[in-house]
C-alpha cells in the first residue's frame, strides 16, 4: 500500500488557519489594531471602504519594522513577544502566536509600508495569496501602515458568504469599539472615505464610554472598585432604571483584552436581583487585573475566550462588589424609618396600672355574612342598607363595567340563603325557580325590588338555553352551540367556545399579527400616514448604528417617519406614523434599530419585514389590556382574515383550541 500521509504546502496551511483567525473583515481591524498597541503606538487610524470587503487600512504611529523584520512577519508562527514555553504563561501582549499576518496574506492582497525611528527610509512589501509580489525601499513615517484589499479574493466561496456592507460595517464598529474601550489612554479614529465613525481622543475610562456610547448613558454609571489579592476589578455597572430587554452594553476585559464569559455575567446579574425585571439585561463596563500566571489566553483562535483558575472565587468577588456599589450608590431601595409623622404610641404611667383596661369583643351571634336579602327570606340587610351601601355612583361603574367587560353568558347570577342542610337538587331546583322569576334591566340591576346581579346577556342569545336547563333536560351541551361571545381572561386571553373545544386567543399576539400586515402593506403601497410633532425630538445613534439607519432611511420614510441628520450621530425626529399614540417615538426608532441590528437586512423584503415587526411588537394591545365585548369581536374577526392567523411575525402561535375530551377528562 503507498504512502498517503503528506504536508500540505505552507500557503494551503495558511488559508486553513485563516479560516480559524480570519473570519470576516472585522477579524482584520481586531489583528492589525491589537499588533498596534503591541508596537507601542499611542494612535491608531483604521480606514475601511466597502465595510471593509474592498479595503481596510490602518495606519499607527509604534516604533515599526525594519526591512528583515517586516519581511519575516509573515511567515506562519513569527512572533517577537515569545521565546519558549513559560512565556505563555506572563503574557502582556495582544497578540503572540505569529498567525495573524500570514493568515492575512494568505488570503487577501496586502501592502505593508513600514520604518524604525532609527532608519531613514522605510520598506515597502506587497504580497497576494502568501506571495511576495514586491519589495522596494521607500520614503515613509516611523510606524506601519497596512492596506488590506479584496479580502477572500482567492476564495470565492468565503466571500460570498459574507454579509451585506452595513452588517459587516456594524461588526467593524463593534470590534473597534472593544479595542477601544480596553485602552482609553490612546487615541483612536474610525472613518470611511466619506464620513468619520468614531474620533477617540485619549481619556479616561468615563470618558471613553460617553465618547462611544453617547451622553446618555453617563448618568446610568455607576463606579466600582474592588482590589484583593486574586483580582482586582475597576469600571462601572448600569443602574437598575437603565436595563434593558436586549442590547444591553455588556463589556468585560482582563488585562486589556476583551473577553465573553457568561459566568461571570451571570455574577453581574444576580447582583441584580429583585431590582430589575426577570430576564431584563443591565450595562456592565468591567476591567480585571489578573496575575498572568493565573489565566489561560490561548483556548480560542480569535482569543476572546479566557480560562480562569480562580473562577469561582472571582465569580463571589464580582458578585459582592456590584451589590456593594449598587448600596453604596442608592441604587438599592432603601426604608426610611424617619420619613412621614412618627406614630404616636401612648407611654403608660410607671407604677399603678389600675387604669389599663382589657379591649371587649362584641360578637353578633345571628350574623351570617352568606345571607343576602332575598324575597319570602329573612336577612340582617334590610332595604335601607342595601340601598345606602350600593349607591348611585357605584351602580353605574358596575353598569359601566358589565358594559366593557360585554358579559354575554346565557346563566345570570344570583344570590340564594345558606342553608347547610340542604342537598345539591334542593339548591339547583331552587337556583333555577329565581333564574325563572327574577327580571333585570339591562345593567344588571333588577327591576323589581330586588337588589341582584347579572351578566349583560347578548340579544342574539335571548333564546338559547342556559347551562342548566341543558343540564336538567339532556340537550345538546352549550359548547357545541357555535356562538361569537367571548370572555377575557388574565387581561391576556380571549376565550370563546367553538364546535371543536374551547378557543383560546393571545390578545397580544393576535393584535402584532394585524398590524404587522397593516404595516406591510403601507410600505408597499407608500400609503404611509405621518404626523407632524409639535416639538421635534432628537434620537441620538451609536455609531455601529449610523450606518443602519441609513440603510433603512426609505424604508422609516415610507412608514411615516421624517429624520434629519443633525451631525455627530444625531438625528432630529420631525414626523413619526399617525397611528402609535402612547408611543415615544424616539423608543421606538430605537428598537427598530435594536432590531435590525441583530439580523442582516440586506434585502428589501428582509428590511421591511423588520421595521413592520419592531413598529407593530411596540403598538400591539399590552397584556393586561381590558377589552369590550366588541373590541373582542372585532379583533378576532381581523385576525381570521389576516394573512397567518395562526402565527405571530416572530413566529409564535397566536391561537389555541382546547378539544372537548380533555375538558371532560379534567371533570371525570
Amino acid at each position: 500500500m503507498a504512502d498517503i500521509i503528506h504536508l500540505l504546502p505552507d500557503s494551503v496551511a495558511n488559508q486553513i488557519a485563516a479560516g480559524e483567525v480570519i473570519q470576516r473583515p472585522a477579524s482584520l481591524i481586531k489583528e492589525l489594531v491589537e499588533n498596534s498597541i503591541d508596537a507601542g503606538a499611542d494612535r491608531v487610524q483604521v480606514i475601511v471602504t466597502d465595510a471593509g470587503k474592498t479595503c481596510v487600512q490602518v495606519i499607527d504611529n509604534g516604533k515599526g519594522m525594519s526591512e528583515t523584520d517586516a519581511r519575516l512577519s509573515f511567515e506562519r508562527h513569527a512572533t517577537s513577544k515569545i521565546r519558549q514555553a513559560d512565556d505563555l504563561f506572563s503574557l502582556k501582549t495582544m497578540g503572540f502566536r505569529g498567525e495573524a499576518l500570514a493568515s492575512i496574506a494568505a488570503v487577501a492582497q496586502v501592502e505593508l509600508r513600514t520604518r524604525t525611528a532609527e532608519e531613514e527610509l522605510g520598506v515597502s512589501i506587497q504580497i497576494e495569496g502568501s506571495k511576495v509580489i514586491n519589495q522596494e525601499v521607500i520614503a515613509c513615517p516611523v510606524g506601519a501602515n497596512f492596506s488590506i484589499k479584496n479580502l477572500f479574493f482567492n476564495i470565492p466561496a468565503r466571500r460570498k458568504f459574507l454579509k451585506s456592507n452595513h452588517t459587516e460595517l456594524s461588526n467593524i464598529i463593534a470590534e473597534f469599539e472593544r479595542i477601544a474601550l480596553a485602552h482609553p489612554e490612546l487615541t483612536f479614529q474610525l472613518h470611511t472615505p466619506d464620513a468619520v465613525l468614531l474620533d477617540l481622543p485619549s481619556g479616561n475610562f468615563r470618558q471613553r464610554i460617553v465618547n462611544i456610547f453617547g451622553r446618555n448613558i453617563d448618568k446610568h454609571l455607576i463606579p466600582l472598585k474592588v482590589e484583593t489579592p486574586m483580582v482586582s476589578i475597576i469600571g462601572f455597572v448600569g443602574s437598575p432604571e437603565s436595563c434593558k430587554k436586549k442590547g444591553a452594553r455588556q463589556f468585560f476585559f482582563v488585562n486589556g483584552r476583551y473577553m465573553r464569559h457568561a459566568y461571570f455575567a451571570k455574577a453581574v446579574q444576580n447582583a441584580y436581583e429583585r431590582l430589575i425585571p426577570e430576564g431584563d439585561q443591565v450595562h456592565f463596563f468591567l476591567q480585571m487585573i489578573v496575575d498572568p500566571a493565573r489565566i489561560d489566553v490561548n483556548i480560542h483562535p480569535t482569543k476572546t475566550e479566557i480560562k480562569f483558575e480562580d473562577e469561582q472565587a472571582i465569580w463571589q468577588i464580582l458578585r459582592a462588589a456590584v451589590r456593594e456599589s449598587l448600596g453604596k450608590f442608592n441604587a438599592i431601595p432603601t426604608i426610611d424609618f424617619e420619613a412621614g409623622d412618627p406614630l404616636d404610641l401612648p407611654v403608660f404611667p410607671t407604677g399603678d396600672f389600675s387604669e389599663v383596661q382589657e379591649p371587649s369583643i362584641c360578637i353578633n351571634q345571628d350574623f351570617d355574612p352568606f345571607v343576602m336579602r332575598n324575597s319570602g327570606s329573612t336577612s340582617p340587610f334590610t332595604s335601607e342598607t342595601l340601598d345606602n351601601s350600593f349607591s348611585s355612583s357605584q351602580a353605574n361603574r358596575f353598569a359601566a363595567l358589565s358594559a366593557s367587560t360585554g358579559a354575554a353568558t346565557s346563566t345570570s347570577t344570583t344570590h340564594s340563603p345558606k342553608s347547610s342542610h340542604r342537598g345539591w337538587e334542593e339548591v339547583f331546583a331552587a337556583s333555577q325557580e329565581e333564574l325563572s322569576t327574577n327580571s333585570f334591566d339591562k345593567h344588571g340591576v333588577g327591576s323589581s325590588n330586588e337588589h341582584s346581579f347579572q351578566w349583560e346577556t347578548s340579544p342574539t342569545d335571548e333564546h338559547q338555553p342556559t347551562l342548566y336547563s341543558q343540564l336538567a333536560q339532556g340537550e345538546q351541551p352549550v359548547w357545541e352551540i357555535a356562538t361569537q361571545d367571548f370572555l377575557q381572561y388574565q387581561g391576556r386571553y380571549l376565550l370563546s367556545p367553538t364546535k371543536e373545544g374551547l378557543l383560546i386567543i393571545d390578545q397580544h399576539r393576535a393584535h402584532m399579527r394585524i398590524l404587522f400586515d397593516d404595516y406591510v402593506n403601507q410600505i408597499a403601497r407608500h400609503a404611509h400616514a405621518s404626523q407632524g410633532l409639535l416639538f421635534p425630538q432628537i434620537l441620538e445613534v451609536a455609531p455601529n448604528q449610523l450606518a443602519i439607519i441609513q440603510a433603512i432611511e426609505a424604508e422609516l420614510t415610507d412608514i411615516g417617519f421624517e429624520l434629519s441628520y443633525l451631525g455627530n450621530n444625531s438625528y432630529s425626529v420631525l414626523s413619526a406614523p399617525a397611528d402609535i399614540e402612547g408611543i415615544d417615538p424616539v423608543v421606538l426608532l430605537q428598537s427598530i434599530l435594536e432590531d435590525a441590528q441583530q439580523h442582516d437586512v440586506a434585502v428589501h423584503e428582509e428590511v421591511v419585514n423588520s421595521i413592520a415587526l419592531s413598529m407593530a411588537r411596540k403598538s400591539a394591545l399590552p397584556i393586561g389590556q381590558l377589552l369590550s365585548m366588541d373590541e373582542m369581536r372585532d379583533l378576532a374577526t381581523k385576525l381570521f382574515q389576516s394573512s397567518q392567523p395562526s402565527f405571530a411575525p416572530d413566529g409564535r402561535n397566536i391561537y389555541q383550541i382546547l378539544p372537548h375530551r380533555l375538558i371532560t377528562q379534567k371533570l371525570d
